[in-house]
């Protein structure tokens, strides 16, 4: 149902499960490991794996911290995107590699909940693609904000209560644990 009538694809977005990312995310080694099963349905059924990793002043390019977690590794010739902004999308190359594999529906994992995933996700659906949200395959770490207490498990929550059934014109989003995922 995405705006683009001439495409047919999918890919998974895996955003941001980097060590100093998911260091003390939520249920960390149990959500990596609904990321890896989603991974590994996804390249047995030849559906693109794109991996996404952001680079600040604390996440410095080729640092420990910047590096993609040991239980998750891209393999050779999977598409590697490089950002600097929440969304996935703004000034990277993610909008013409899913243009050249013809994706329409994108699924969507990784690490921060509140931050990266929210942001392409809402990215994504404002470029006109279908997404699907990994119900158990993301995660965030609780923070402070303004002296209220943010626990990290109300933010996962709130993200999969938001994107389920959300739409925009000619386009959707649903939400679907790893279990479920069919591609």
């Amino acid at each position: 149902m995405s705006l683009f009538s001439d495409r047919t694809q999918s890919a998974l977005v895996v955003i941001d499960v980097q060590n100093g990312v998911v260091e003390n995310a939520f249920s960390r080694d149990a959500i990596i490991g609904h990321m890896s099963d989603v991974v590994e349905k996804a390249r047995s059924h030849d559906v693109p794996v794109i991996w996404v990793q952001h680079s600040d002043e604390e996440l410095v390019i080729d640092s420990h911290e910047w590096q993609i977690v040991p239980e998750l590794m891209p393999l050779m010739g999977e598409k590697i995107i490089r950002k600097l902004f929440r969304d996935s999308f703004v000034q990277t190359q993610l909008g013409d590699i899913l243009d050249d594999l013809k994706v329409a529906h994108l699924y969507i994992c990784g690490a921060q909940t509140n931050n990266c995933v929210r942001h392409t996700s809402h990215g994504a659906l404002e470029r006109g693609y279908d997404i699907t949200l990994v119900s158990d395959a993301h995660t965030t770490s609780g923070y402070e904000w303004r002296g209220h207490v943010i626990e990290a498990e109300a933010v996962i929550n709130e993200q999969n209560d938001n994107f389920s059934g959300f739409a925009l014109p000619g386009r959707k989003a649903s939400v679907v644990e790893s279990a479920s995922i069919t591609f």
